[in-house]
């Protein structure tokens, strides 16, 4: 069986839909109102979708030195992939309202754990209504699965490494995906500080999308790292954003556009600002 570990389109999809050896999981969430996307499920979904609230599901508890959505302890989101059917060997596909900005951080989290054997669904749920394919409503019940976790912390950039490197040649290069005026600090309408960490470039998320949240061709998306990364795209490098999850489909652009997946500083904004010594701007940048 092909794996898809990028992207996958609603022909796809649809073509598996009753095949045992796949998952779909919906991962609509909004962060000003955290029900929303469990009662959108609820009401309509592609189906044998199972849901994962990004609260519950995708992040673990927030401590006073954590970001908005700090990573899950390895067991209980072990114990999550399994409760939502997902063994070892299944082929996932997640997806959001349209953009991919949540399900990307199922996908993140999934190959975080070893998991490779996973994709988006480019579009979303937006696209497969506009194409009048089948929905269901209500909760979907699946058989509880083992799902043994192999993490890979490589992956992840923490905030002590940040502060410990912020000075050297080693220090990651950081691509922050948070819109515009949120990095300039224009405006901070979820996190109490505004601006932006020294020395990161802007990149937001939805610059790898086509108008109709569609994602763009890999060839556009290499040139748009290129000229992100400039000369020598070797340098130690990764992606942020407010909370470590928008961040993870800067993530999945670069995946796409040809380069080795950048690391992911998962507290992101969020977690930097809750220590006052640390620096912030709010310039261009």
């Amino acid at each position: 069986m092909a794996a898809f570990e990028t992207l996958a389109d609603t022909s796809e999809l649809l073509a598996h839909l009753k095949d045992e050896r796949w998952r779909v999981v919906d991962c609509r969430f909004d962060l000003m109102h955290p029900q929303k996307g469990r009662e959108a499920y609820l009401e309509a979904h592609i189906p044998g979708s199972v849901f994962a609230d990004l609260n519950v599901d995708l992040a673990g508890s927030v401590r006073p030195d954590s970001g908005r959505h700090p990573l899950p302890e390895v067991d209980d989101l072990a114990a999550t992939w399994g409760r939502l059917g997902i063994r070892n060997d299944t082929q996932v596909i997640v997806y959001d309202e349209s953009s991919g900005a949540m399900a990307a951080r199922a996908w993140w989290l999934l190959r975080w754990l070893g998991h490779d054997r996973v994709a988006l669904l480019d579009g979303g749920f937006r696209r497969w209504q506009a194409l009048a394919l089948p929905l269901e409503a209500g909760a979907v019940s699946v058989p509880a699965e083992r799902f043994a976790p192999s993490p890979c912390n490589e992956r992840v950039i923490t905030t002590e490494e940040l502060e410990r490197t912020c000075d050297s040649t080693t220090a990651p290069r950081l691509f922050d995906a948070r819109d515009a005026a949120r990095f300039r600090g224009d405006r901070e309408p979820i996190d109490p500080v505004a601006g932006h960490i020294p020395g990161a470039t802007n990149m937001p998320f939805a610059d790898s999308l086509n108008e109709d949240g569609t994602w763009k061709a890999p060839a556009a998306l290499r040139r748009i790292w290129s000229r992100a990364l400039g000369e020598d795209p070797e340098l130690p490098w990764g992606v942020m954003c407010g909370s470590g999850v928008t961040a993870c489909h800067l993530a999945l652009s670069a995946v796409i556009a040809g380069y080795e997946e950048p690391r992911l500083y998962v507290g992101s904004w969020s977690e930097w600002i809750r220590e006052p010594r640390r620096a912030v701007t709010t310039s261009a940048g």
